[in-house]
């Protein structure tokens, strides 16, 4: 793993005061809205093929002796970094296919879309910057990134497109959970609320006073930063050691939340069973600081995240072993959230819902 998080130390910040989350009017990050997630259910539903419950399309290809995984993602910024930034997009996209189980990919494009608001010197900073995070991120993964689309646009917007070709055993579908296993979580949740936390307090909002009695200025610089690294993480491991402990299925956690992911891909499950989460593993503060600024979301499953973990069904006895390997190997830890039960293809939180916070102090150099 490349130690890079040490070595960038945000240092943006000192080569020109612009930062990547000052052009655009959306909430930071927010991919998805409650109204589009609605339609796109509709539309795609109502096609052919295993619905929103997919992270990725899966193709036959060459009469089906290999198949073709794509995937495509793209958001505004959620960090001020724009190196970081290029990172996170390029971990966000490959999310999608580390989440079928697929390990390799072939060939990713990226998606640029430049502010016309920032200066000519602001763009020649920020552009190579947020290329430079995306290709090495790629380059971490063992891809390329050989094209792709850049425009001029009133916001900041990046992403891409990851495409490989594998045969079928490299594939994990995501709809073979069975009753008994588990749901192991490889990320904290709790991205969205941290990042506009930290920046109501750059900007002085008032929503800021909403949580400065609960966090720290200190603590929330920390978590930040935590949440930062977090999000530029490749799920490239978990979905190694997803074939290694014959993992059930999986998704990614992002803009549905947790319990959005899983009753999407509980809707898809050939066996009648249903997804129950009982933990919710949090950044460190993450939980009183949505309570005091009202971010209910977090609590209930819903908040939107922004290159999560993987949410993955395993059979009771190798759940324990994954957790155990993916924070050797990787320094972060994982957590056993939920359960699987005879059911009707939902997902639901427990009642006596347990929130645990993830290490206040995280390895950032794995």
């Amino acid at each position: 793993m490349h130690n890079w998080y040490d070595v960038i130390e945000f240092s943006f910040e000192s080569a020109v005061k612009v930062s990547t989350t000052s052009y655009t009017n959306e909430a930071v990050g927010i991919c998805q809205s409650g109204k589009d997630a609605d339609f796109l259910r509709i539309f795609v539903l109502n096609t052919e093929g295993h619905g929103i419950g997919m992270d990725s399309c899966v193709l036959p290809v060459y009469g089906g002796q290999l198949l073709l995984v794509q995937t495509t993602d793209f958001f505004y910024p959620i960090v001020d970094d724009p190196y970081v930034m290029g990172r996170i997009a390029c971990a966000n996209t490959l999310s999608d296919i580390y989440a079928m189980g697929v390990t390799s990919c072939d060939n990713m494009l990226m998606l640029l879309s430049v502010s016309n608001k920032m200066s000519e010197k602001e763009r020649d900073v920020v552009t190579p910057l947020m290329m430079k995070g995306f290709q090495d991120a790629a380059l971490e993964a063992e891809s390329r990134v050989e094209g792709g689309q850049s425009v001029i646009n009133p916001w900041v917007i990046i992403g891409g497109v990851a495409t490989t070709v594998c045969s079928p055993e490299s594939v994990i579908m995501p709809f073979n959970a069975k009753a008994g296993d588990v749901l192991v979580l490889t990320k904290p949740l709790g991205t969205q609320v941290i990042v506009n936390v930290y920046h109501w307090m750059q900007q002085n909002l008032e929503k800021y006073n909403r949580v400065k009695h609960v966090l720290s200025p200190e603590t929330i610089r920390t978590v930040y930063h935590l949440a930062a690294h977090s999000m530029a993480r490749l799920n490239r491991g978990a979905a190694v050691l997803m074939h290694k402990y014959g993992a059930h299925g999986a998704t990614d956690v992002t803009g549905f939340g947790i319990l959005g992911h899983a009753d999407n891909m509980a809707k898809v499950q050939k066996d009648e069973v249903s997804f129950i989460i009982h933990t919710l593993p949090v950044f460190h503060g993450v939980a009183v600081a949505a309570e005091a600024a009202g971010f209910s979301r977090l609590l209930k499953g819903t908040s939107p995240e922004t290159s999560g973990g993987l949410l993955i069904a395993l059979a009771q006895e190798a759940a324990m072993a994954f957790c155990e390997e993916i924070e050797q190997s990787e320094g972060q830890p994982a957590w056993i959230v939920g359960t699987v039960e005879v059911g009707d293809r939902t997902a639901r939180l427990e009642q006596n819902l347990k929130i645990v916070e993830a290490p206040e102090s995280l390895n950032i150099n794995s």
